[in-house]
């Protein structure tokens, strides 16, 4: 596919997550690699946290990005949340609705399981299907854990692979263990990826399109 990372450079770029922390694990050395990017970061969940908030303002630092934060249900019940209290919850924490790349969760999640990754990406495919947003490239995260048999890795054949340089992934790690605290030997240090990896797509239909086809073959 004719998706490369010089394709992002000097763009409009927004990374939709549910939690802060999870635009660093999963896009943060592409982000990184490219400062001269006009990014913006928002997590959906967590802003009356009070341990998570100023950490993530502090990682935006780094990141050399702007954003904001949500408060959506994040409890361990994850009982279901209605799609459009999740778009509303979007639209109302970006800036802008027009972008040249829009990074977000998978519909599958990085990992089993966690609802509120999938409800994002559902979200952001149907904001962007009704042209609530608009975006020239969709990326969707591309890793998984083999059913929790191993910490998620990058999907052998995403569209888009990002390979990290050694100081690239240092100052990645340590957003994840100093910015955010995570200590050396918890889930999110020891699953902190060395290359990055995404779907790629033009739209949302054909994001769904894909989706589904995969969805079949199972």
């Amino acid at each position: 596919m004719e998706f490369s990372l010089n394709s992002i450079k000097h763009s409009k770029c927004a990374v939709i997550v549910a939690h802060p922390d999870d635009e660093t694990l999963w896009a943060g050395g592409t982000i990184l690699m490219n400062p001269d990017n006009e990014w913006t970061i928002i997590s959906t969940c967590r802003k009356h946290d009070p341990d998570r908030n100023p950490r993530y303002y502090a990682a935006l630092k780094i990141l050399n990005a702007t954003g904001d934060m949500g408060n959506l249900d994040d409890g361990p019940e994850q009982n279901p949340l209605e799609k459009r209290d999740v778009e509303t919850t979007i639209l109302s924490l970006l800036k802008k609705t027009d972008y040249d790349l829009i990074m977000t969760h998978s519909t599958q999640g990085e990992y089993t399981r966690h609802r509120r990754h999938e409800e994002v990406a559902e979200a952001v495919l149907g904001l962007i299907e009704s042209k609530r947003l608009t975006a020239k490239s969709l990326w969707m995260f591309a890793y998984e854990d083999g059913g929790r048999e191993y910490l998620p890795k990058p999907i052998k054949h995403a569209d888009q692979f990002v390979f990290l340089p050694q100081d690239i992934w240092n100052k990645k790690y340590q957003i994840v263990t100093e910015t955010y605290g995570f200590h050396q030997e918890s889930w999110e240090s020891r699953a902190t990826p060395r290359k990055e990896a995404f779907w790629a797509f033009h739209s949302a239909g054909g994001a769904k399109k894909w989706i589904q086809e995969r969805s079949s073959v199972k």
